[in-house]
């Protein structure tokens, strides 16, 4: 008869630790995205919120987005406003298309707009267009009309 007295007080003392151990649970998230937060720097599982974009240890945008922009010198991630386009630091464009803007003497980027079509230092059309109408006698760009035949 004494076991059937220590069994409920045995199954109680289970429900309780199996209570306990809900509320001291496994950090949030699985094993995989936490992984992936240790490893990236961010807080997709929920389990590392001081890394959570904006807060003092982890700037806006992940590490990826972040790498791009000082790469690129963009602001993709947030995390540097003063790369933004159009600013002091930063004109208008990516760098690739600015060094195109350098290359081609054209403002795809709108960082030269001194180089705009039809501006004073940048005629109709871009370089390549115009060497094609210098050598082909043709008005192609719009840079030559003098090259256009009246019909």
């Amino acid at each position: 008869m004494r076991q059937f007295t220590s069994l409920p007080v045995l199954a109680a003392s289970a429900a309780l630790l199996a209570l306990a151990a809900c509320n001291n649970g496994p950090p949030p998230g699985t094993e995989a995205t936490r992984a992936l937060d240790r490893a990236a720097g961010t807080n997709v599982s929920g389990a590392y919120p001081s890394q959570s974009d904006g807060t003092r240890s982890n700037p806006s945008g992940t590490e990826a987005t972040r790498a791009l922009d000082r790469a690129a010198g963009t602001n993709t991630s947030g995390a540097y406003p003063s790369q933004s386009d159009g600013t002091r630091r930063n004109p208008s464009g990516t760098e690739a298309t600015r060094a195109l803007d350098r290359a081609a003497g054209t403002n795809t980027s709108g960082a030269y707009p001194s180089q705009s079509d039809g501006t004073r230092r940048n005629p109709s059309g871009t370089e390549a267009t115009r060497t094609l109408d210098r050598a082909a006698g043709t008005n192609t760009s719009g840079a030559y009309p003098q090259n256009s035949s009246s019909r």
